[in-house]
Formats: structure tokens, sequence, C-alpha cells
């Protein structure tokens, strides 16, 4: 209901489109090639009308003992046998298909998550190329011959290590669910794939529109809880490998689970990023940058700029620009094409964030803008925060240091280039960095001298399939995504083989 108790139009528009995105669809667990319902259900939430969307089935750990044995009857049965090229074409036939279905995995992934319409039509665009992508690579892998004396021939081989698992985060469902598919199956793996409890219907669509295309139980998806699934798959006996995006927090735990087995593991975790906006930068393309890198899908990404650290000579400047844009984002219905700034994904996010910014200012800094809810009662039930920029912030503070996952930018001021890249340096995080100057030496030398696993000049993105995303510190370690990817999918096997003098 909106304020006066009538039903609002938004509301009444997301009813009908969770009856659109569901019809004669099965939200439940997918194994061995088929539904497969769990023993209990749970409702993901619309974050505009906090409505149910749909039952979905909760699996348990049970479930993932199931999900595994047929991951391992598929691998063992049809997909080690499988070459380079019929994995590349499996995997190009499924983007196809997931290509055909663009505009329903689209409202799916606008539903669940409350992303504008246009930015979950790129992101489902983006898993999409990420598992093209993977297809080329399938068959571009090779070995290594290792020149030795001429009574060894010595040679390497890369072999899949069979059945792995991946935690998906609730943030880029789609798109991070390719992000591990993708190199799992082009090294010719098996997968379990578990998405996060708050978002996990574009997994489960994608892994139901892979039927018929990969041998059964090459994908498997379990939904449910962290505790129940997320651990199971973390220190199960008959995973070999664990691929996980998430917080720093729960990715140590993950890494705990994983040591008891030692499992290899890939994590993908928080941050705390940095934009240096240098005094020479064009001020137009900075503030655009640390916009698009704080607003995008309203803050909630793993390499948020959210650490805005500007020149003392340029501060004002910069401020002014940047306040422009957070001003003109247009807050509303995700479902709208002309909204830019839809709401935080869950009820529990919306306290975190609110939490912060009641910190910020309790801390001192000067709250600049924003920091409340928009001032329109059809959007009372969803979880919106305002553009949110803090100005006066000090290194120490905890909006400065701890990753917000929000749309809150604290903008801060230096004066030369060491104390830039030191305050840069200054957190526990390392996944990404932005730098915003017109001079190549200084380009490529701050971009050296910062910590992190991504470093962005003059702009927020893109993130490509083609090159490795991760961190350092506790960002994570290991990286999704480029040719070093497959890297983390497969293991190294040295064969020598001793070769007499011939002789007839």
């Amino acid at each position: 209901m909106g304020a006066n108790g009538i039903e609002s139009d938004i509301r009444d528009r997301h009813l009908n489109a969770h009856e659109r995105a569901t019809a004669n669809l099965e939200f439940a667990g997918w194994i061995d090639g088929e539904t497969y319902a769990g023993t209990d259900q749970f409702a993901p939430r619309d974050p505009v009308t906090d409505d149910p969307i749909v039952d979905v089935a909760m699996c348990t750990s049970t479930d993932v003992d199931t999900a595994v044995d047929a991951a391992w009857d598929a691998f063992d049965d049809e997909w080690s046998t499988a070459g380079p090229a019929d994995r590349a074409a499996a995997i190009r036939e499924w983007a196809g298909v997931l290509a055909d279905h663009l505009e329903e995995l689209t409202l799916l992934e606008s539903l669940d998550t409350g992303k504008p319409i246009g930015d979950a039509r790129g992101e489902v665009e983006g898993m999409i190329r990420t598992l093209e992508y993977y297809a080329s690579l399938a068959r571009t892998q090779r070995g290594a011959h290792v020149p030795t004396g001429e009574d060894v021939h010595l040679y390497t081989r890369h072999e899949p290590f069979g059945v792995v698992g991946g935690i998906v985060p609730w943030n880029f469902p789609a798109w991070v669910a390719a992000w591990k598919l993708g190199p799992a199956l082009a090294a010719g793996n098996t997968a379990v794939l578990k998405p996060a409890k708050a978002t996990p219907l574009t997994t489960i669509r994608i892994a139901q529109l892979s039927k018929a295309i990969f041998p059964d139980g090459v994908i498997n998806v379990v939904p449910g809880s962290g505790a129940g699934v997320g651990g199971a798959i973390a220190d199960h006996d008959g995973i070999r490998k664990v691929s996980f995006t998430g917080s720093s927090a729960v990715g140590r735990q993950v890494m705990e689970r994983a040591a008891e087995t030692v499992t290899p593991v890939t994590l993908e975790l928080g941050s705390k990023s940095p934009f240096i906006v240098f005094p020479d930068a064009d001020l137009d393309r900075a503030a655009n940058a640390v916009a698009d890198g704080i607003f995008y899908s309203t803050g909630e990404i793993c390499d948020a700029f959210s650490r805005a650290i500007v020149h003392e000579d340029v501060y004002d400047e910069f401020l002014d620009r940047f306040l422009e844009i957070a001003r003109s984002h247009v807050i509303g219905d995700p479902l709208d094409p002309e909204t830019t700034l839809g709401p935080l994904t869950t009820a529990s996010q919306y306290e975190t964030v609110s939490e912060y910014i009641d910190t910020g200012q309790r801390e001192g800094a000067t709250l600049a803008f924003g920091g409340g809810r928009p001032d329109d009662p059809d959007l009372e039930d969803g979880w919106y925060v305002e553009p949110t920029v803090f100005t006066d912030v000090t290194p120490e503070m905890r909006i400065a240091r701890e990753e917000i996952f929000g749309p809150v930018q604290t903008v801060l001021s230096f004066s030369e280039y060491d104390e830039a890249i030191e305050m840069a340096n200054d957190t526990e995080y390392g996944l990404a960095a932005g730098i915003g100057t017109e001079r190549t030496s200084l380009a490529h030398n701050a971009a050296a001298d910062l910590e992190a696993g991504v470093v962005y000049v003059n702009e927020y993105g893109p993130i490509l399939p083609d090159a490795p995303y991760g961190g350092v510190k506790q960002s994570g370690v290991g990286r999704d995504l480029g040719e070093e990817a497959l890297d983390h999918y497969r293991q190294t096997k040295t064969v020598y083989t001793n070769i007499d003098e011939p002789s007839l």
C-alpha cells in the first residue's frame, strides 16, 4: 500500500511483472538436468514493493550431496571425454539460447535485484558475452613441451579438477554466474552452483535453459541458505575447487572450511576503492567516472569508488561537478526506462547503509547531499536511499575505511602525490582503484604504485571478459575472467617419458 492506503501504480506494475516473469516456471534446484524440489521453500522479495516474487525451493546440504554425485556421474560418463571443440560448441549454443531469452532474463534480474531495467539488460548481455568468450577459449588451451636432454621427452598437460563449486553474490547474480561457469566448463569441469538466497531467479533460469545442450549433471544449481548450502559446497570432499564472490567476512569462512579438505579457492571479496583526482584531470570525466563507480547499481558493487581523493587545487570545482551529477539521478521504479537509481536489494542492506550515513554524521563529516529516502509516497515500501555525499572526511573515519555497499560517497583531499598514494593504499582492501589525469606518465606511475588488482584510468569500467578481475590483500585471492581464470579450473600434470637410443 502507498501512504494513503491505495494500491500504487508501481505496485500494480510489479505484481503484474511478477506474474509475467514467472508464469509456467518452477523455481527450484536444478540437478542432473531436471528441476529438483527441496524440502522447504522461501520467496525472494521485490526490493521496490517488498512483496514476495515467487516461491523457490530451499535446498539443504543433503541436496548438495545429490548435486555433487550427479556432477561426478556427468563428468565420468561424458563430459571428461568431450573434446575442446565439443565443449566450445555447447557453451556457444547455450549463450545463443540465453540471448534468445534476453528480455525474460532481464526482467527477472531487475525484479530480483532492483536494478534499473537498462542496467539489468546490460548485465545479462555481459553474462552472454562472458560465455561466448569462454566458448572461444575452450579450443585454445595448450600444454607445453619442455626442452631437455635427448633421452627424455618432457611435456605438460592441463586437466580439469572434475567437480567444482561456485557461490554467487546477490548483487550481480546473472553476470557472476557466468564468471564461474564459463571458465569451469571451458576447462572441462562440471559444476555445482549456489545462487544468493536474496536473488536466485536468473541463476536458476539460465540453468533450466541449458537443458539438452549439456549432458545432464554438467550444470547443477542448488538454492538455499549460506550456512546450509554454501557451507556444504565449501567443505564438500567431492568438490575439488571452490570459487566465491561476496563479502570478506564470509570469504574467510569459505577459505577456512575449504582448508579442511585442502580445496583450492578463488575469492573475490570486498573493497574500499579509491579514485585519485590529480590537479591536471579533466574534471568532467573524473566526476562522471567517480559517479559511475559509486551510483551504478545503487553502489552495491564490489569495486565501488567509495573514496574520492581529490587534489586541493581542484577540490571545490570537482565537488561542484560531482554534486550536480548526484542531483541529476532519477530515483524511481526500475521498470521505468527513465530511472537511473533503483532501491537497495534487501532490507538488511538498507539498514546497513542507513546506519553508516548516521555514523558519518556522528563522526563529524559534512553531509553535503542526500542521506535520506526519496520524497515519493509510491516508493515508500522500497529500500531506497538517495545518492549521498560526505565532505570534510578524514581517513580514520569509519565511512572512509569500511565497505558501505551503497550509494554513499566520501570526498577527501590531498596536496602531494605521495600523500595521495599513501591515502589510497591505507586500507585492508585492494580490489580496484581509479586515476583521473591527462598525463600518461602520471597514470602509469600511479597505476604501478596503487595496491589494487584492477586500475581504471579516467573511467569506471567497463569490465570485459578478456581481462582478469580480482583483488589483493583482503579483497581476495585468485582471479575471475580472462585467460588466467582457466588456470584456476584446471591442474597441470608433468609427464616424463624416457627415450632409449633408437635401434633396429
